[in-house]
């Protein structure tokens, strides 16, 4: 399988959910003056994906911090984003939210390079600003129905730099990387695959698009009409599950097909993936690609009732 390209597609799942989320869950050994105790230390921390490694910022009261002095092997695992209703949908789907598993040491920066990771955050920052800044209305209609100050990554990690907490910050030299899907299924990746592989142009705004998208009831009914038109699937609710540049996952509750004992119709929670015209090089040109679908469904729609 090495150099498939399922391979290859596993290891752009792994980048997309690396660099589109900014907390994860570390766990290091626990340990004392004694050594390690091999036992495990968890907590949920703030990361950033650069150089194709996770930077990961801990605050200086977290165990972490006296673990890793002692004992560097740790593990860190990131999902992908489930905003809003998505995370009991997948429950009542018996699924959980794709997610990457990493291992490798954690090793603390010395002062000059935690300072130069505290700037790249801020450039990141910026970056993200002036892109929503500076972009139409197609952006700026999805995005003002999201809760930017739970799904903007740039707004989760300012805290790091506010300075009201003191931090650690450490990097983890990877050793093995592992994609686990949303049916539970556990797929190795090679790191060379990770570091080859590019990180879509979506990826710091991915939360808050399927939020603005899912928040929205217009845009919901269009995810609704999206899977009557392109998979003559009648559905009764829909939301946006996922989006890369190639296109966007939506969850639709259809009919089962068979009634229960009483009569009623019972449903169940499909997943669909409608795919882009042309690949979005950024948000603007996903947003724009998004209310073209939109329109023209909308006139298909007309055009098969005889409304056209």
């Amino acid at each position: 399988m090495k150099g498939s390209k399922a391979v290859v597609t596993l290891a752009q799942k792994c980048k997309n959910i690396l660099s589109s989320n900014w907390q994860g869950q570390l766990n290091t050994i626990k340990a004392d003056a004694k050594g390690s105790k091999e036992e495990i230390h968890s907590s949920t921390v703030k990361y950033m994906f650069l150089k194709d490694k996770p930077f990961i910022w801990v605050p200086e009261d977290d165990f972490h911090n006296v673990n890793a002095m002692i004992d560097e092997r740790g593990s860190f695992s990131v999902t992908t984003q489930f905003p809003g209703p998505l995370g009991s949908i997948l429950k009542s789907m018996k699924k959980l939210p794709a997610r990457v598993a990493l291992t490798g040491d954690v090793i603390a920066l010395k002062e000059k390079r935690a300072r130069l990771a505290d700037e790249m955050i801020r450039e990141s920052m910026l970056v993200e600003h002036n892109t929503i800044s500076n972009s139409s209305y197609a952006v700026s209609g999805v995005l003002s129905s999201s809760n930017l100050g739970f799904t903007s990554r740039s707004e989760r990690l300012l805290e790091l730099l506010d300075g009201e907490v003191q931090y650690t910050v450490y990097k983890l030299d990877l050793r093995s990387c592992a994609f686990i899907d949303i049916n539970g299924g556990t797929h190795d990746v090679d790191l060379e695959y990770i570091a080859a592989a590019k990180a879509d142009p979506l990826a710091p705004f991915t939360a808050a698009l399927i939020d603005g998208i899912n928040q929205s009831e217009m845009r919901r009914k269009a995810l609704m009409l999206f899977c009557f038109t392109h998979f003559n699937a009648n559905v009764r609710d829909a939301f946006l599950l996922s989006v890369d540049r190639t296109g966007f996952d939506i969850v639709g509750k259809v009919p089962r097909s068979a009634v229960n004992d009483g009569g009623s119709v019972t449903y169940e929670w499909k997943q669909f993936r409608v795919p882009l015209k042309q690949e979005a090089r950024d948000i603007e040109t996903f947003c724009q690609q998004l209310v073209v679908l939109e329109d023209e469904t909308l006139k298909s729609l007309s055009s098969y009732s005889g409304l056209g």
